[in-house]
């Protein structure tokens, strides 16, 4: 006898579509004046989003930071994530969600500065300001610090904590192991955890359909046993808030993990060490910003009379103001505050391991005095 035991299905969300047309089953309040006015918020998040990001591009090639990622053409994620988010929840990221993490911090500048610290090689810019002291430092290594994220959420669910984790991660991540581990546990023990997977169709070089056969990677959760399996389109703004926010109101009700994909795509190459012209088109590259989130959004704004070009010029001006006040804190930092020895070990754990001790020791021992321009030790 054959009979069926399992079937699934996954549900695409999108509700504002490139030309800033809303659709007709769209949330009613972005229709109305309050909605309106919480879109005009996100759109300047955005565009300061992108003016930091130029500018830490530019930075990175007059040699003022190293190795930089560009988040240009994925805005609408990171803006959308972090503003469904409660002050008390924990986000975890790759090394690319710079957007979430300025938007979470309520010293908006001062993150700006951390990241540029985070890039420019200093391990303070790993300190988080204001509330946002629980969310995790950024994740370089692909997919580690979704194991991380379950640790997290199992401590929220054991402690009855009304808090949910965020785990934001590249579709390349799918392909680590990590990730399907993660999403196993959290299924299992029904964790407050929320996966968003940011699909921006490349792994550095690695297209998309080279990475998975799967039609999608959300429901690379179902064989997880996740309950709450979506794709979003990433660069719809609202699409990624409300989809978020049914995510963070299910793991607080007890219901389990979601995994979200949300597609988007890189518009700039993988770091500034990268040249994506090698393995990419021109013309793949212009199609796609047809599609990215603020020209979107701004096409709305402008529809429903709430945005001009006068409001445009304006918001440029003061994301370049804001922006260059954090790149100035930065240079104050690096030049008259340099980093010691112990500032690249002691950010690691509340207390030393012993192994750690060691090196820390040996570091100092042969660490550079600037202040007497000698060296300390044989």
């Amino acid at each position: 006898m054959k009979r069926e035991i399992a079937k699934f299905s996954i549900q695409k969300v999108e509700y504002l579509d490139p030309s800033g047309n809303l659709a007709e089953d769209a949330p009613a309040v972005y229709g109305a004046v309050e909605g309106h006015a919480q879109l005009v918020e996100w759109y300047k998040m955005m565009v300061l989003g992108r003016v930091f990001d130029a500018k830490a591009s530019n930075l990175q090639k007059t040699g003022q930071i190293g190795t930089y990622p560009s988040m240009e053409g994925q805005e609408a994620v990171g803006t959308g994530v972090a503003s469904a988010m409660e002050d008390d929840d924990v986000l975890l990221t790759t090394y690319r969600e710079h957007d979430a993490r300025i938007r979470r911090d309520e010293e908006q500048e001062e993150a700006m500065t951390n990241i540029l610290l985070c890039w420019g090689g200093d391990e303070r810019g790993h300190k988080r300001a204001g509330r946002n002291r629980k969310d995790f430092p950024l994740c370089i290594t692909i997919a580690t610090h979704c194991g991380h994220a379950v640790g997290v959420a199992m401590a929220m669910k054991i402690r009855k904590e009304n808090r949910v984790a965020v785990c934001m991660l590249g579709d390349g991540a799918t392909s680590k192991g990590d990730v399907h581990e993660a999403m196993n546990w959290a299924s299992v023990w029904r964790l407050p955890l929320v996966f968003v997977i940011v699909n921006n169709q490349y792994a550095i070089s690695q297209p998309r359909k080279l990475q998975s056969g799967a039609e999608t990677l959300a429901q690379l959760g179902v064989g997880a046993g996740v309950q709450f399996c979506k794709q979003v389109d990433g660069n719809d703004v609202i699409a990624m808030y409300e989809v978020t926010v049914e995510a963070l109101e299910r793991a607080r009700s007890g219901q389990g993990p979601t995994v979200i994909e949300a597609l988007t795509y890189r518009l700039g190459s993988h770091t500034t060490a990268d040249d994506a012209s090698r393995y990419r088109s021109a013309e793949e590259v212009e199609e796609a910003r047809k599609n990215e989130p603020l020209i979107r959004l701004r096409l709305f704004l402008e529809r429903v009379g709430v945005w001009n070009e006068t409001n445009e010029v304006a918001l440029q001006a003061e994301c370049k103001e804001r922006v260059e006040g954090a790149v100035k804190a930065y240079r104050n930092i690096i030049e008259n505050h340099p980093q010691t020895v112990d500032d690249m070990f002691v950010h690691m754990h509340a207390k030393l391991p012993a192994t750690l001790k060691e090196q820390l020791e040996i570091a100092r021992a042969f660490s550079l005095d600037t202040t007497k321009e000698e060296y300390h030790g044989s």
